[in-house]
């Protein structure tokens, strides 16, 4: 989850009943959606003592403090380990995973039941999940093709808070509201719900 830390797992078996020295080059790096690198946030070299058919864990562990500024809106992590079997004429392995964080931010919560021409009331509550302070926060809210902007108090470290947002449809069906927070520390967290409204 965004703002936590990620802890990972590379599991290396021998499946030989000889003994295996492997090294391991581990690297972190925050992507794009094209993949493309935006900045190295972590490596490590270690080295594993296989014996015959045994397997062994190598924990990875990438705090908060390491890829929060460089994260894009993307929110993607390239995490690779190039695995190195030593004395054997070179015999490599690389394995790769993106790992893409996702967002809890945003809780939209509607009435049981949304009639025509009647005001109705939401509750939208958003949360800060950084260690961390923000400020400058923005709400955009998006309803019947019309957009508002909702300007919103600083948030402590991991604290959630909710405003209520009353608006009055317009037609019957389905209607989509979304909405946009962003803040000084990050930017376009979404979250949306279809409404169901009724006749009156």
């Amino acid at each position: 989850v965004f703002g936590k830390d990620i802890t990972l797992f590379l599991i290396l078996n021998n499946l030989s009943f000889d003994h295996k020295t492997v090294k391991v080059d581990m690297s972190a790096s925050t992507i794009l959606y094209t993949r493309r690198a935006v900045a190295e946030i972590l490596k490590a070299t270690t080295s594993v003592d296989l014996g015959s058919k045994q397997g062994k864990h190598i924990r990875l562990k990438i705090p908060y403090s390491y890829y929060g500024k460089y994260l894009t809106t993307d929110k993607r992590i390239q995490v690779t380990a190039l695995c190195e079997v030593m004395h054997t004429n070179g015999l490599k392995l690389l394995v790769e995973k993106t790992i893409i964080l996702e967002d809890t931010n945003i809780i939209i919560k509607i009435p049981r039941r949304v009639v025509v021409n009647k005001a109705v009331t939401l509750e939208i509550s958003y949360a800060n999940p950084l260690p961390e302070p923000v400020s400058r926060c923005v709400l955009l809210v998006t309803l019947m093709n019309q957009q508002v902007k909702i300007h919103l108090a600083r948030l402590a470290p991991r604290e959630r808070s909710k405003i209520y947002f009353e608006f009055t449809p317009r037609r019957t069906g389905p209607l989509q509201l979304q909405v946009d927070f962003s803040c000084d520390k990050f930017s376009h967290v979404k979250g949306f719900v279809t409404i169901a409204v009724a006749p009156a």
